[in-house]
């Protein structure tokens, strides 16, 4: 079952209140009924669609929820992503720092503050000249705080400075 699926599964309010009532420790139909106020027709209906789709389950000790199916629903909805450097290390740490092609945050160890800063980097040519309008620019496409990259850039020495003109270091 994938995330649209269980979405639409619990979207009629029946059918979450009697999962609900499960998941919170109602063993049987009488008890689910009893927790949600909802009648025994109505708690029997929610139940058979809650089996078919092995959300709940019977078992000797009654009415149990399958709260693994949340994970699997997100593990197989969830796209592949694609690795932001080819060196494992690397990509661990853009990973832990870039999200939908922004910045999230900073890295407070210098070591993964360098990997992130390389990786920006890249977003400039080598051999342009960039004025600081243009880099401001680009940078703020990553996250909202450009001018603290731009000196960083050229505090680690990945962009150089002379005259308010940028280029990327060889």
């Amino acid at each position: 079952m994938n995330a649209d699926q269980l979405c639409g599964l619990l979207a009629e309010p029946s059918r979450l209140k009697v999962y609900s009532a499960v998941v919170l420790g109602a063993g049987t139909p009488d008890q689910v009924a009893e927790r949600t106020g909802l009648g025994p027709a109505v708690v029997g209906k929610a139940l058979q669609r809650l089996f078919k789709s092995e959300l709940v389950v019977a078992d000797s000790n009654g009415l149990r929820a399958d709260e693994s199916v949340f994970k699997n629903a997100v593990r197989t909805g969830r796209p592949e992503r694609e690795p932001l450097s080819a060196d494992p290390e690397r990509d661990n740490v853009l990973r832990s720092f870039v999200r939908d092609g922004r910045l999230t945050h900073f890295p407070t160890v210098p070591a993964k503050f360098r990997v992130v800063l390389e990786y920006l980097a890249g977003s400039f040519e080598t051999g342009v000249q960039y004025p600081e309008s243009a880099v401001n620019e680009i940078l703020q496409r990553w996250h909202d705080d450009y001018a603290t990259l731009r000196r960083q850039l050229v505090d680690y020495g990945f962009l150089t400075r002379a005259d308010a003109v940028y280029s990327r270091a060889a």
